[in-house]
């Protein structure tokens, strides 16, 4: 019995350390989980009520320093832009700033051009605002916008319109001075002659620069599809044949075109005869005589529907690989010599552009210099945009189904098309 009870005895004091041990656990973690934690310090605890969630829906870089010039709080924007690192202001001058707003409590504002992240190069800065605001007593708050868009926009803005003064001034210039020639030389018909038919020339010109002025402001601005139909491609590429057929024949240049039968496009009809035009006209202008300039059609499958490719092929010149990503930028020449020889006003290409993007398609372009060029016009096919819902969910539709490659020049005509055919 004794034995026992000291069995007893033992296992109750046992059990009576395990409570008291226990308990103690207990109350040592509720006071570890009262205890602020560092985030909570440096975070919700200072920020005042409500700037946290603000902060979390502005379009702008922010970033919240304390008396200490640490990183209180940060965007991911703030981290992407390079602005913080290590949990320090990596920006020299806004941190500057930020100090000396945090002494007299003025909002200060400065522009800066900070290179990209991880190049270091001046080529690649990022134009940006940043603006500094007292957030509290012991805070500051620097809000920072992204201007290297808006930026490269205005540039182009004011690019464009000192070219279209250029290519204004100078027809009319010339009109002016031919003007006082005729004048000077009323009596020799010769040379007045002569002089006219340059002053007709030059106002040609003229009215063709305007022209295409209207017709890029009309592409950039009219939505397409609001007076959309299906299109025929063998009606577009006759339209663009019979445009050029006088250019073609004093050059003795061939057109030929293939592959565009039982082809339909969906969108405005106007705008691309205007585009395909645009395509075959710069290939017989920058053709050397007596070449040829063909125009092949065929139907590819893509995700949500099939697509229709026109492509222009010429054994003109070619075009340099360092000029290849500018063609399309308005005003552009790869030869502004020869451009002017062939009346060319630089807007061409810039219109095919803005019509393709605005059907939903693109324009891109194949060249080599000395052996020709290709351009090929990508476009929603008819069917494809009215149906494009149930293309989308139809198993079949595996994306390209033929090789992503420009047509050849007709030097080496592809095998997967028929000989193209002269049209009459």
């Amino acid at each position: 019995m004794n034995v026992d009870a000291a069995v007893a005895a033992v296992a109750a004091i046992a059990g009576l350390c395990t409570g008291v041990f226990a308990m103690l656990a207990f109350r040592w973690s509720e006071r570890d989980q009262a205890k602020p934690t560092r985030t909570s310090l440096h975070t919700d605890a200072v920020l005042p009520p409500g700037v946290d969630t603000v902060l979390s829906v502005l379009r702008s870089s922010a970033v919240v320093l304390d008396e200490a010039d640490a990183v209180v709080k940060a965007s991911s924007a703030a981290y992407a832009l390079g602005l913080v690192r290590g949990g320090k202001l990596a920006v020299e001058p806004m941190l500057q700033m930020a100090r000396e707003t945090r002494r007299d409590g003025e909002i200060r504002q400065i522009e800066l051009d900070l290179p990209r992240r991880g190049t270091g190069r001046g080529g690649d800065a990022l134009a940006v605002s940043a603006r500094v605001a007292p957030l509290g007593s012991r805070l500051v708050l620097l809000l920072v916008e992204d201007l290297t868009e808006a930026r490269r926009i205005e540039a182009v803005r004011r690019d464009f319109v000192a070219n279209v003064s250029h290519e204004l001034k100078t027809p009319v210039g010339a009109l002016s001075l031919l003007s006082e020639a005729v004048m000077d030389a009323s009596d020799d018909p010769e040379a007045v002659e002569r002089f006219a038919g340059r002053m007709q020339n030059e106002a040609t010109r003229l009215t063709n620069l305007v022209q295409e002025l209207i017709d890029l402001s009309r592409v950039q601005n009219d939505d397409p599809l609001e007076d959309a139909e299906p299109v025929r491609v063998d009606e577009l590429v006759a339209e663009a044949i019979d445009r050029c057929r006088q250019q073609a024949g004093s050059k003795q240049i061939t057109m030929a075109a293939a592959g565009t039968a039982d082809l339909h496009v969906w969108g405005n009809r106007g705008q691309l005869a205007a585009a395909l035009g645009n395509l075959v006209e710069n290939a017989v202008n920058y053709s050397p005589a007596r070449t040829r300039v063909g125009i092949a059609g065929r139907r590819v499958q893509a995700h949500g529907g099939d697509l229709i490719e026109i492509a222009v092929t010429d054994q003109g010149i070619g075009i340099s690989e360092k000029d290849r990503d500018r063609i399309f930028e308005r005003f552009y020449r790869v030869d502004p010599a020869r451009s002017r020889a062939t009346g060319g006003t630089g807007l061409g290409l810039a219109i095919v552009k803005h019509v393709a993007a605005s059907h939903g398609g693109e324009v891109t372009v194949w060249s080599a210099e000395g052996q020709g060029s290709t351009f090929t016009l990508r476009l929603p096919e008819a069917g494809a945009v009215r149906d494009r819902a149930r293309a989308a969910s139809d198993p079949s539709a595996e994306g390209l189904d033929d090789e992503d490659r420009p047509y050849e020049t007709f030097n080496d005509p592809l095998p997967a098309h028929p000989a193209p055919e002269v049209l009459p």
